[in-house]
């Protein structure tokens, strides 16, 4: 039986839709397992996708650019899903209008907080210079950390896991640290994870409400902007300061 199993997926492996297909159901058992246990936020979905996924390709040892062959169509369809956010957003403008300031002065101070606090604790705690400048763009989307991370002297791929990380404890922790400070406002909520943890954290606002989802949205560009063109001459004023 195994070696029937081994045969069939040998053939299935050639097929550029297997990454497609297996994504497409590791997703839909991740969104079962998140309905079943009541939307609890530790079921993250991507999380659990992320787990199906790397199981399912080390137990079969295939490598990861044959499964990207097929699920690179999911990649694609990324940079149309990022647009289409400006839809709820729009529904939204009134109140974005009102809140302009608060909102400006949010999204600066988050976003200095969230590079340089992560560059603060990597340095004091030893770690290299191609780690801290990994780890200093870890709360914007994936293809803009990598990009400032390679411009600043870092790792692109570790950045990229960085992100990932960042974004499922920002999906999974939001709820409760929302709670202990008693905010309610879902504007307020969905800026604040759509800063600090991008696209997996607006995932998870838009499962809050569409209202939660618009505004970190708004969060999630306007601080992959910010930290692509502030980050790259304020780190080395940083570097220079913690020499000392």
């Amino acid at each position: 039986m195994s070696g029937d199993f081994t045969e069939i997926w040998v053939y299935l492996s050639t097929s550029p839709l297997l990454g497609l297909t297996l994504t497409l159901l590791a997703y839909q058992a991740a969104c079962w397992i998140h309905k079943r246990l009541g939307g609890h936020p530790l079921a993250n979905p991507v999380l659990i996708s992320v787990a199906l996924l790397a199981a399912i390709l080390l137990l079969t040892d295939t490598p990861y650019a044959t499964y990207f062959d097929g699920a690179q169509f999911v990649h694609f369809l990324l940079g149309p899903a990022t647009v289409a956010l400006a839809i709820p957003l729009y529904a939204q403008w009134p109140r974005l209008k009102a809140m302009a300031g608060p909102l400006l002065a949010s999204l600066i101070a988050g976003s200095l907080t969230a590079a340089l606090s992560a560059y603060a604790i990597g340095a004091m705690l030893g770690a290299s210079r191609e780690s801290l400048m990994s780890l200093a763009p870890k709360s914007v989307t994936t293809p803009i950390a990598m990009g400032v991370a390679e411009r600043l002297g870092g790792l692109p791929s570790l950045t990229a896991v960085l992100v990932i990380i960042t974004g499922i404890l920002g999906a999974v922790g939001a709820r409760y640290l929302y709670q202990w400070l008693r905010i309610e406002d879902h504007a307020v909520r969905g800026f604040a994870i759509g800063i600090a943890s991008h696209g997996i954290g607006t995932a998870r606002a838009f499962q809050v409400s569409e209202q939660a989802g618009a505004f970190a949205a708004l969060a999630m560009g306007l601080n992959g902007l910010l930290t692509a063109v502030s980050l790259p001459w304020i780190l080395p004023w940083i570097e220079t300061l913690f020499a000392h």
